[in-house]
């Protein structure tokens, strides 16, 4: 893993256009019943860090491709 790489929370949430409360919240909740799984993160002491390949993984994962449909909500 590059250091390049390692996006702050800040950082994080404005590239998937997230709120830091959500990235917060997906931490402590994620793996709850209805709430959103956030995307992988690293503890480096008290830092909080995404790697930028796991964002990118973590937006494709929630892709909707629906034949025919050129946007789809899913």
């Amino acid at each position: 893993m590059n250091a390049d790489r390692l996006l702050t929370e800040a950082e994080a949430s404005n590239y998937i256009n997230m709120s830091r409360q959500f990235l917060r919240k997906s931490r402590m909740n994620g793996t709850l019943p209805n709430h959103t799984q956030g995307p992988p993160f690293i503890r480096i002491g008290r830092s909080i860090r995404y790697n930028l390949d796991d964002l990118d993984a973590w937006i494709d994962e929630r892709r909707c491709v629906i034949p025919g449909v050129l946007r789809a909500v899913c």
